[in-house]
């Protein structure tokens, strides 16, 4: 399945731009994969969001930034579709 990484970005970044404001999210490609066993691409994507725990009483070193970056997982098949999204964790 050939899918160019124009192809895969665009696919992801359709996905969420109901969801957030891509323009002004600094949304990002990450890493791909081809996975054979499923005919489709694993995909790490993030994007900036609003710091929701800034200036909370739980202490974090990154508590004061405005904005944090938020990593998802896709799937998408070869039809350019997203079948897929999932919470990003580095363990496998």
């Amino acid at each position: 399945m050939e899918l160019s990484l124009k192809e895969i970005f665009e696919a992801a970044k359709k996905q969420f731009a109901e969801l957030i404001n891509i323009q002004e999210s600094d949304f990002r490609l990450e890493q791909i994969e081809f996975k054979k066993e499923e005919k489709a691409w694993d995909v790490v994507v993030s994007y900036l969001q609003e710091n929701k725990n800034r200036g909370s009483s739980a202490v974090s070193v990154f508590s004061f930034l405005p904005y944090e970056r938020i990593y998802k997982r896709l799937k998408i098949d070869e039809n350019k579709e997203v079948v897929g999204i999932y919470m990003f964790s580095e363990s496998k």
